[in-house]
Order: C-alpha cells, then structure tokens, then sequence
C-alpha cells in the first residue's frame, strides 16, 4: 500500500521526520496531557505508561518530572531511535512488549495506520482507490466490506469509506497485551456514525500546514477513526477529551489576580498552566478530540 510505504517504508516520514515539526498537538502544549495521564495512573494504582507512537518522547519526558521518583516505569514505543536529551530512565523499544502491566497510551497513532480508502462509481459499486507516488488516483477493483457494511455504508456516487478494520484490529492487539487491572487509551480525531464526512477525511500535513495528500515519504499522510468502531471492537468508553479532562481536575481556570500582587512569579506560572489547559479544553479544537478508555 503506497500509504503505509509513505509512513513507514525504509524512506517514509516517520523513519526520519520529527512530528512536532510539522502539527501542534495536545503532547506538545507544555505538560497538561502527562498531568492528566498522571492522574488517570494514579487512580487505577498503576505504575506503568507504555507510550505507542511515542514520537519525540514528550509525554514520557514530562511523566517523569511530574512523578514522584520511582513511581512509574515508563516506556517508549516507536519506530525511530530513542531521542536525544530523553530521561535514562525512560526506556525506548522499537516493538510494543508482549505484556503491558499498567497504562497502555496510543496518542495519535491510529490516525496513521493506513486503511483501504474505497469509492463509490457511477454504478453504485465500491472499488479502491489506488494512487502513485504523484499522488494521481484511479478506481481499482470492487470491494466488498462487512467493516463498511456494518459501520460505513455507502451507496452514492463519488462517496468515500476509509475502511477502519485494520485500524480496529491493530488496536485490539495493542488492548488485548494489557493485563488485568491495567487500562488502554487511544487518543485521536475521529468521527461517528451520523458524522462520517462522505467525501472522506484523508488530509498531508508538511512544516504546519496541509498539503496535497501525495505518499512521497516526506508528508504526514492521515485520516480520522471511526472511534465508534473502534471503541465496540476493544469495549472501550467513549469520552470527548474536554469531559476526560475535567473529570481528573484539569479545569483551565484562571489563578486569583490576588496572587498577581502576592506571588507575581506564581501567578505568571499558574496563568501560564490555565493557558495550555484551555488549550487542550477547547470545544471546536482539541477539547474535541476522543478518548476510547478500555479498562482491563
């Protein structure tokens, strides 16, 4: 599949590119997500965070700040070597362990395994849709999904499916790795049955900006979950990333201009937290994002 050599092969974009590079995200706005995932650990009494698609190790970095010492063991999984400047005592893999005994997190991961994109022709028939490396697309063979079937169903022309069963069986086997007493969290932009974008959700990302959707290796090639497939395939709970956050007390509450005039470095900070707080809370952005919460 061109999508997955473009991400993944010997020249793909997650073999060299750094993904703070080219999008902002909730992993890189200060230290709210790792006190959030913090608070989520605590109060399942876990001591392991299993990062999939760990990235540059932000999360990991900043969980190992914000935890007591000793108190978690925290764990990197991702493709490209371990960072420069990550903690030693953060460890790095390259494949997700067999076991994972605490807090398994995929953090924008599932957006980018690649799924079968289909389209509907003149004759009310499914068929891939086949692209090189130019970017140029054609309608292949027909497709019959139970996947589409079942979750994505159409039947007018010009209509797009990105199938999400590879993407529901990656993270089922990512889930099912978890032990007992553990708990699995998948973070990603999605969509749901009544909101499914009938022209497809396929977008490139390149230095910020979006670009034309072309698998040359040097662009984040992505396109949203169907979290509620997703979410029936692990048995997982559905949460909107502003109600998963004030539930473990992030609220982006501004400080007490009292403290302006008491502490005026604290209240600089406390103001700067409410800022990235709000950030991560804000409806139409990433305070829209979705949580799939599978507690094992």
């Amino acid at each position: 599949m061109a999508w997955t050599a473009a991400l993944y092969g010997p020249d793909g974009f997650y073999r060299h590119d750094v993904p703070a590079d080219h999008f902002r995200t909730s992993a890189h706005v200060g230290d709210v997500l790792a006190r959030a995932l913090l608070a989520l650990a605590r109060r399942h009494g876990l001591r392991e965070v299993v990062d999939l698609g760990a990235g540059s190790g932000e999360v990991l970095a900043a969980l190992h700040r914000l935890a007591e010492p000793g108190e978690l063991d925290l764990v990197g999984v991702d493709l490209r070597g371990r960072p420069a400047g990550l903690p030693d005592a953060v460890d790095w893999q390259q494949e997700l362990p067999a076991v994972c005994t605490g807090l398994l997190l995929a953090h924008e991961w599932l957006d980018d395994v690649p799924c079968d994109v289909l389209e509907v022709d003149d004759d009310g028939t499914a068929r891939e849709v086949l692209v090189d490396a130019a970017g140029h697309e054609s309608l292949g063979r027909p497709v019959r999904s139970p996947w589409a079937d079942r979750w994505w169903p159409a039947a007018v022309a010009g209509e797009r499916v990105e199938v999400g069963s590879a993407r529901d069986e990656a993270w089922a086997d990512a889930v099912a790795r978890v032990s007992p007493g553990g708990v699995a969290l998948a973070v990603d932009y999605g969509h749901l049955a009544d909101t499914r974008p009938p022209l497809g959700s396929l977008r490139a990302y390149r230095g910020g900006r979006e670009v034309d959707v072309v698998p040359d290796g040097g662009r984040d090639v992505t396109a949203h979950v169907a979290v509620d497939s997703l979410a029936a395939r692990v048995d997982g709970r559905l949460l909107r990333q502003r109600d998963a956050l004030l539930d473990l007390g992030l609220t982006g509450a501004r400080p007490p201009l009292d403290l302006a005039h008491a502490d005026p470095v604290a209240y600089l900070s406390a103001l700067s937290r409410a800022s990235e707080e709000a950030e991560l809370l804000a409806p139409g952005g990433l305070g829209d994002f979705w949580w799939v919460l599978t507690e094992r």
